[in-house]
């Protein structure tokens, strides 16, 4: 890595960065059909997994990924999704983006499947019982749901996990080549009494006791 500051010379202008690249192809920019059809409830209803990208009020970004048995996202009407909300770290990072900001991103994935399904829009979380008794895919009614007005809803194409090979199980590294979930976690705790041990058996009461 050369000695200087990686920024040096960052393009600046959306001008400048469409030199380097051709314009979008027109069904590229024509997907966009801007709510959630029949289509896209078929496929949030087989997706078990959601990423859910936000942006704090001093810009600051967050990607957090939600999972639950697939349609545990619940489509409320043409424009308006809810995700239920379910047992975390409690840093609520993503939840108070969204009482920040009211924009959110997602990515839909299916297992299996090479392409996504994106919506974007506004966001806001809500506590109201009548909404949450209706989103209850994680066992229960959740504490509070993120409900999303879709204003962006597009297909993605499978080029990323095409060239990843992501479902393809002989590509993927052997686990034991790679530092374990509790290997990290002590390492990024910087508490120098915390060991191994400790922290699986905490992994596995969690998974356990506080999955829900």
């Amino acid at each position: 890595m050369p000695d200087r500051d990686p920024f040096d010379g960052a393009l600046e202008r959306v001008e400048q960065l469409r030199e380097f690249y051709d314009a979008p192809m027109e069904r590229a920019v024509r997907k966009d059909i801007g709510q959630l059809d029949d289509m896209c409830r078929r496929l949030i209803a087989a997706s078990p997994m959601v990423f859910v990208a936000t942006y704090s009020e001093r810009g600051q970004c967050d990607v957090s990924p939600r999972g639950g048995p697939p349609g545990f996202v619940s489509v409320l009407d043409d424009d308006h999704l809810a995700i239920p909300d379910a047992t975390g770290n409690r840093r609520l990072d993503t939840l108070e983006n969204v009482v920040a900001t009211g924009r959110v991103g997602l990515i839909f994935v299916i297992p299996g499947r090479d392409t996504t399904l994106r919506v974007n829009g506004r966001a806001c979380v809500s506590a109201e019982p009548e909404l949450l008794e209706g989103v209850t895919a994680v066992g229960k009614p959740p504490r509070t749901a993120i409900v999303v007005r879709a204003e962006e809803v597009y297909t993605h194409c499978p080029k990323a996990f095409v060239r990843s090979k992501l479902w393809d199980p002989s590509t993927w590294l052997d686990p034991a080549e790679l530092p374990s979930a509790a290997e990290v976690s002590v390492a990024h705790a910087r508490t120098p009494e915390l060991t191994v041990e400790q922290e699986e058996q905490r992994m596995r009461e969690a998974l356990l006791y506080r999955l829900d």
